[in-house]
């Protein structure tokens, strides 16, 4: 499951992007364009992150 979640995770934030400009682009009230925007935001970084050499690797 380790090698999976990166993936997983930087999937989900190319989602989330693409939900955002749809949101963006549809005229959605701005606090939810921004949520999902955030969302994306912590999918990318955790995704990034968790393939960084660490403690564990």
């Amino acid at each position: 499951m380790g090698e999976v979640l990166p993936t997983l995770l930087l999937i989900l934030a190319g989602v989330l992007v693409g939900g955002t400009w749809s949101l963006h682009k549809q005229g959605a009230p701005r606090g939810a364009v921004v949520v999902t925007a955030l969302l994306a935001v912590l999918a990318t970084a955790a995704g990034v992150l968790w393939l960084l050499p660490g403690e564990g690797s």
